[in-house]
Parts: C-alpha cells; sequence; structure tokens
C-alpha cells in the first residue's frame, strides 16, 4: 500500500489548473498551425493566424489562451493499492480553488444553476474518478468552456439508424453550432453505453491526444470519415467560411442495449485544453 497525502493532490491539481490554462497541448497547437499552411481561403487564413498569433502571446506572456478559462473537469484514475490520507475529493476542489485564485484565472462557476451566485474561487470541479490496478494516482485536468460546451448534444437514436445517421447528427451538431464554439473545434464523439455514459465517453474523448487516432481500425476510420464530413461544411475558423472547421474527431465507444444506439457530441473549441499528471 502506498500512502499518498492529500496536501500532494491539491498541489498537483493546482499546477493542472495554471498550465492547462495557458498551453495547449503540443500535437493540437500543431494542428492549429499546420490548418493555417493548408487553408485555401484568404480570409480563414488570416483568422488561423490571428489564433496563431493568439498562441504565441499567451505563452509570452504567461496569461491564459482563452479569456474563459473554463469549468474545471477533472478525471481521476486512483490505482487501488494507493492509500490517500485525508478527504480525496476535498483535495480536488481545493487544488481548484489555489489554481483559479492564484493563478489569476476567471472564475466562473455558479453555486446554484438557477438561482445562480459566482463561487468567486471557480468551484466546485467535476470529478469523475476511477478505481484502476497499481498504486499510482493520475490526475487530468480539463477546463471546459461553455461557448462549446452549450453546443454540444445527445441524441438517443436507434440502432436501425446505423452509422450514417451517427455521421449526420454529428455534422448537424457543427452546422447549428456555427460559430458558437469558436472554430476550427475539436469534436469529442461519445456512443453506446446510456444516456449518462455516452455523454462521459464523449467528455473523456476530447482528452485523448489528437495525435492519437482510435485503437480499433474501425473506429479510426469512423473518426477520418467525421472529420472529412465536417470540413465539407466549409463553416470554417470562427464561422467565417473555409476548409478547416474541425481540427480532429476523437470518438470513445461502449457496449450497449439491443434497443438502443445512444450518441453525445461534445464540442470543443480550438484552444481544446488538457494536463495530465502521474503521482
Amino acid at each position: 500500500m502506498r500512502r499518498i497525502a492529500a496536501e500532494e493532490i491539491t498541489r498537483a491539481v493546482r499546477e493542472l489548473c495554471i498550465e492547462a490554462n495557458r498551453e495547449l497541448p503540443p500535437s493540437l497547437e500543431k494542428l492549429v498551425r499546420e490548418s493555417r499552411e493548408g487553408e485555401s481561403d484568404k480570409t480563414a487564413k488570416a483568422v488561423l493566424g490571428d489564433l496563431c498569433a493568439n498562441l504565441d502571446a499567451a505563452r509570452e506572456m504567461g496569461i491564459p489562451i482563452c479569456q474563459d478559462t473554463g469549468m474545471a473537469v477533472v478525471f481521476a484514475q486512483v490505482g487501488q493499492e494507493a492509500y490517500i490520507e485525508g478527504d480525496f475529493e476535498a483535495a480536488v476542489h481545493e487544488g481548484v480553488r489555489q489554481g483559479y485564485v492564484q493563478g489569476l484565472l476567471r472564475c466562473s462557476v455558479v453555486g446554484d444553476p438557477l438561482r445562480r451566485g459566482n463561487t468567486n474561487d471557480n468551484t466546485p470541479a467535476v470529478l469523475h474518478t476511477r478505481l484502476v490496478p497499481g498504486d499510482q494516482v493520475e490526475l487530468t485536468v480539463a477546463p471546459k468552456g461553455f461557448g462549446s460546451e452549450n453546443m454540444s448534444r445527445l441524441r438517443m437514436l436507434t440502432p436501425a439508424a446505423g452509422v450514417e445517421a451517427v455521421v449526420d447528427f454529428v455534422v448537424e451538431t457543427v452546422c447549428t453550432a456555427g460559430a458558437n464554439p469558436c472554430p476550427p473545434v475539436v469534436l469529442g464523439v461519445g456512443i453506446g453505453g446510456d444516456f449518462e455514459l455516452c455523454a462521459y465517453l464523449a467528455k473523456k474523448a476530447l482528452c485523448r491526444d489528437v495525435g492519437q487516432r482510435h485503437p480499433d481500425p474501425y473506429y479510426a476510420g469512423l473518426e477520418a470519415e467525421m472529420l472529412e464530413a465536417v470540413n465539407r461544411t466549409g463553416v470554417g475558423p470562427q464561422g467565417f467560411g473555409g476548409d478547416v472547421t474541425a481540427l480532429a474527431v476523437n470518438i470513445e465507444a461502449y457496449p450497449t442495449h439491443i434497443a438502443g444506439l445512444p450518441v453525445a457530441v461534445n464540442v470543443g473549441c480550438h484552444v481544446t485544453r488538457h494536463k495530465s499528471v502521474i503521482l
């Protein structure tokens, strides 16, 4: 049994909140820059140039890459042989509080969905905890802005709808979103499970490195097909038209009921942020 102090969890989450908001994952930044080189539309190319300049400025000045520093989504894989000394969930929320307050990040969380009232420290976080073999704890912080989150959708299809309906739903989601999620977007697509697991899969998919395709060749091919279909829409960077509407499509799938075909699309903006650490 390996002991990990709750304070260590707090420190890690604090740093992840700050770092994730200041720098894109390298593979995603590479896609943003490459998309500018490959864009044929003059206006779209200029917009992508502005996005690249924004990334440079954020790195130079040590400030967030987007003013919406999001709601903190935390994925925790906790080894069954790890013993957390203290309150694990409280430690995560405290890490978010410290990260957003001390890191001078915008606090956007309200304490009640209807009565509102800003909590002033961006807590509570959305926490997903999973027990796994081993004695390590892997933490991923994914700050999620709501310009893109609000454009996300879920549909309970019937099995008879087939793969064509799944692709059509993804494309329809992007077209309906238009400029709202600050394209070019990254799409997390969850397929299978049930109502709530499907949405979780879509969010989890956004945390996969955009340089990694699905390990199953069938779904890797479907990711490529969806990306091509979305980019044919011509929505383009920031909705001004162009070749690049999406930078990547990541799919996560799970077994489902014989009567169901749940599909969720979690839309991520061009700064789909996440950072991980293993303790």
